[in-house]
């Protein structure tokens, strides 16, 4: 008897495409809201005075982008990147909790955004939480947690 490893099972296509789906939404939302940080839109220093300001701004759109990049490198990578994602979501959606609230003015106009800023913070947790139960067992802490790592 030989010690050959199994053969290679295949995955059900939604196993493929649920969590690259997730990490493309996810990338999509982060990547579209960096000129307003990168900028310093009249929007994005409404919300990030008091706050930091300009470099605050800044920092999380760079934070941003780097999680989108994991996102869609896909892999271990994308798991990485959607708990990137999630840090910075939760501050936002936490941000918008306790001090900008649910619908966001727009300073110039007074006109509020309808929840938009809110509903997409929320999109990227949702779907940063997704990514994440396909491939949380691509971190590398995770082979630790379930006793598959080295002692």
């Amino acid at each position: 008897m030989t010690d050959a490893p199994p053969p290679a099972t295949r995955r059900h296509w939604s196993a493929v495409a649920v969590p690259w789906a997730a990490q493309l939404a996810v990338a999509a939302v982060l990547l579209q809201t960096l000129y307003f940080k990168f900028t310093y839109a009249p929007e994005t220093a409404y919300i990030f005075e008091g706050r930091g300001g300009r470099p605050a701004a800044t920092a999380v759109g760079t934070f941003e982008l780097v999680a989108a990049a994991l996102l869609l490198c896909g892999g271990r990578w994308a798991a990485g990147g959607a708990v990137l994602a999630l840090g910075l979501i939760a501050g936002a959606i936490f941000t918008h909790l306790t001090a900008l609230g649910i619908e966001v003015k727009d300073p110039a106009t007074g006109e509020g955004d309808g929840g938009l800023l809110f509903g997409l913070a929320v999109a990227v947790a949702v779907g940063a939480v997704v990514v994440l139960a396909y491939r949380w067992k691509q971190l590398p802490f995770a082979a630790r947690l379930l006793g598959e790592g080295r002692p």
